[in-house]
């Protein structure tokens, strides 16, 4: 499997963490695991018909697709005949490009995008970077200030905040803060900044000598019991299978 990451303009980084390709090799012929991370996507298939949402869901050759937020894990099966370009949005960033449904309707699903938002195919197998840059400069609406105030104070905090402290930071409530992330990230400012924290721990998990104790507190769960749920809950693995 080859996997090639590239970063957006330098007036898109607000918006989107990366675009990506993926190729599958000679030899592939297996299910790909990815975990949730609160960010959105869309995908245009570009190789034979692939599976995903762990089996779920089928996108086709040529077609775009939207992947909502997750909650969990899920499966992705790559061969020798997969090829999927992808762009990852940052939390929020999808309402910025398009007007289309509420977040929390995409959530843990992926959905076959409205031809009318759909990537034109030819245009993007001859020069895909540079297509997806003016596709989205073209998109591009401001983004939820407030919002993205919070969202920062989430990631500074490593998913240790609490929800009414926040909200009462960013001038805000925490009914309008739930609003929000409904519409706009597709998961509940609770679920958000779990993802967050259990993201945070993952560079650790590898780490030589870390005992899984020293790395529960770090990361601010109760117990080395709690992390090891949300590690289960979130990847489908135990702590020991890093």
């Amino acid at each position: 499997m080859k996997h090639h990451a590239a970063k957006p303009c330098p007036a898109l980084t607000n918006h989107i963490h990366s675009f990506w390709e993926l190729k599958g090799d000679d030899n592939d012929s297996q299910w790909e695991r990815i975990f949730p991370d609160g960010c959105p996507g869309i995908i245009i298939n570009l190789g034979e018909s692939c599976k995903t949402d762990s089996g779920l869901a089928m996108m086709e050759h040529g077609k775009t697709y939207v992947v909502g937020a997750m909650t969990t894990f899920k499966d992705s099966f790559v061969d020798t005949n997969t090829h999927l370009l992808g762009v990852c949005l940052k939390p929020a960033a999808f309402s910025s490009f398009y007007k289309y449904v509420s977040q929390h309707e995409l959530t843990d699903h992926t959905v076959e995008f409205d031809q009318s938002y759909s990537f034109d195919i030819g245009k993007i197998i001859k020069d895909p970077y540079a297509y997806l840059n003016r596709h989205f400069l073209d998109r591009k609406r401001s983004v939820n200030q407030v919002l993205q105030s919070v969202l920062k104070d989430i990631q500074m905090h490593s998913g240790n905040v609490s929800i009414c402290d926040m909200a009462k930071r960013n001038f805000t409530t925490v009914r309008q803060l739930e609003r929000m992330f409904k519409t706009h990230i597709g998961l509940t400012p609770k679920e958000y900044v779990k993802i967050i924290r259990f993201q945070s721990v993952l560079p650790m998990m590898n780490a030589p000598m870390k005992r899984l104790s020293d790395i529960a507190f770090e990361g601010g769960f109760y117990d080395q019991s709690h992390l090891t749920n949300e590690m289960k809950r979130y990847t489908g693995l135990t702590p020991a299978r890093f």
